[in-house]
């Protein structure tokens, strides 16, 4: 049964993410504008908001032959940002046409510039329509508010599907790609904050076979930013050391550890900005010049986690014993300023056990000389 046209001026436009939205590809929509309102983005954030503004008009779409189907899948999508419908009248083809258009509930996002659909499609599009594969993965399991403090996190896993577009040199390496793989997703999964995929893979064989299909899983996370703040001048190193649960989860009973200041990589922020603003987070401190190390994943052989890892060269006189840490995230953090030979001697000791500290402190060793030459 059809229902009451919808108006659409932001994201929804974009016609690869309706269809998505709604799980078909037959959707009929027309040029439409919505008088005496305007289209802002949300402040900081990769959507937009639509207001009263008399005397101006938003631009957009209005979706016809609207089924229950389509409002339910709609309503689940749009929850998970706070949008509620209203009904309005729209300019269409044929006249003013009442329809109905999500709103923000107030006061729950801050205004921003104008929108600008070109703008999100050239740097956002991407990123939102693995988003909502995700989002909508969930519809008919859990209700659109249990969607909405993940979105951040289904925008952060795009982000890192499309930084993961540009793989590393295949010199030594075989030739091979992706489309040498063949793999079946099963549903049996789990879907959270973090993914574990099951699937059913075969892929090519270096003899140029195919292998059987196997059940494997997979731990889908994020990209993260790791930084190693160094001072040349005083040829020391700040590390930091916080509750792991990894190391609860083995039963170790010492589960405090030493690592590098990280963090999770937001959607569309550059691994450079989100090592300086982790600096700031963990520690205090603001970095000078930031040096790209190695670009790495974490453990390839079960897990997605990818790490770009940089040395912050700064002035760390008078640093260490700062707590740190964001209380939203539930952090506690201590910082430590030691000598470069301690950090050796702390791996070879075996209290530096993060890998990716260990990892980062070697690379340092390589080019220590030239770095505190150049002091």
């Amino acid at each position: 049964m059809p229902v009451k046209d919808l108006f659409f001026y932001g994201t929804l436009c974009h016609e690869p993410l309706l269809r998505l939205v709604l799980g078909r590809d037959d959707a009929v929509t027309v040029p439409a504008r919505l008088p005496d309102h305007e289209a802002l983005w949300v402040r900081d954030n990769a959507f937009p908001m639509i207001r009263h503004a008399p005397g101006r008009a938003a631009e957009g779409l209005l979706l016809r032959d609207v089924t229950i189907e389509d409002l339910a899948r709609l309503d689940f999508y749009e929850g998970g940002f706070g949008y509620d419908l209203r009904d309005v009248m729209v300019d269409g083809p044929d006249g003013s046409v009442p329809a109905r258009v999500y709103f923000p509930q107030e006061g729950l996002w801050p205004p921003g510039a104008p929108w600008s659909l070109p703008d999100w499609e050239a740097k956002w599009a991407g990123i939102t329509l693995h988003a909502a594969e995700e989002a909508m993965a969930r519809f008919g399991r859990v209700p659109a508010e249990a969607v909405r403090p993940l979105m951040p996190i289904f925008r952060s896993r795009g982000w890192a599907r499309q930084m993961a577009a540009n793989p590393a040199p295949q010199t030594l390496r075989s030739g091979m790609t992706g489309a040498d793989v063949q793999m079946t997703s099963r549903d049996d999964g789990y879907d959270g904050f973090f993914r574990i995929r099951t699937f059913d893979i075969a892929h090519r064989r270096f003899d140029g076979c195919m292998t059987d299909p196997v059940p494997r899983e997979a731990f889908i996370a994020f990209d993260a930013a790791l930084v190693l703040p160094y001072d040349p001048m005083r040829d020391e190193i700040l590390l930091i050391e916080q509750l792991r649960y990894g190391p609860i989860g083995r039963g170790d009973p010492a589960p405090w550890v030493l690592e590098p200041i990280a963090g999770l990589v937001d959607a569309g922020e550059e691994p450079a900005d989100c090592a300086r603003r982790e600096a700031v987070e963990e520690a205090k401190l603001e970095l000078g010049d930031l040096r790209p190390m190695v670009r790495v994943y974490a453990s390839p052989g079960y897990s997605s986690e990818f790490f770009h890892c940089f040395l912050g060269l700064c002035d760390l006189a008078g640093r260490g014993g700062e707590l740190g840490g964001l209380d939203a995230e539930n952090e506690d953090i201590r910082s430590h300023v030691i000598g470069f030979d301690r950090a050796l001697a702390l791996i070879d000791s075996g209290e530096i056990n993060a890998g990716p500290l260990v990892m980062m402190i070697l690379w340092l060793a390589r080019h220590r000389a030239a770095l505190r030459a150049a002091a």
